[in-house]
């Protein structure tokens, strides 16, 4: 299915690793999975950070992740009029759907989670693996 096309009820669903939410979500919705994505990230990175060289910080609905060595930062947060987890890392930025069918934010490109983007980016940055 091309990228911004959306599944209609009636035809057969697309075949591959995202559905995402048909465009039906509203915005109390989107606020509910947003909080409880970057809620559980949160609780990730700073059971990671006990091993890492990063320290992440969550206020004001958005996480920023900061690398002790070189001052450098991620930021995740959510982008309420479209819809989107924003990423900010690695000089680049990363627009994540929501996918009913997996439960989670996805990146449509590789159909990968918030948590795992975040954990490739940390290890990306690093030089080293990562775990979250």
């Amino acid at each position: 299915m091309p990228r911004g096309s959306v599944w209609m009820p009636g035809k057969p669903r697309p075949q591959g690793r995202i559905c995402q939410n048909g465009g039906l979500m509203d915005e109390q919705e989107f606020h509910r999975h947003a909080d409880e994505a970057l809620a559980g990230l949160y609780k990730r990175l700073l059971r990671g950070a006990e091993d890492g060289d990063f320290e992440p910080d969550f206020n004001s609905g958005a996480l920023s992740i900061e690398f002790e060595d070189d001052g450098a930062r991620f930021v995740v947060s959510p982008n309420s009029p479209v819809r989107q987890i924003w990423v900010s890392a690695l000089s680049k930025s990363y627009k994540l759907d929501w996918d009913d069918c997996r439960g989670a934010f996805l990146l449509p490109d590789t159909g990968a989670t918030l948590t795992e983007l975040v954990q490739d980016a940390i290890g990306r940055h690093l030089g080293h693996d990562v775990s979250l």
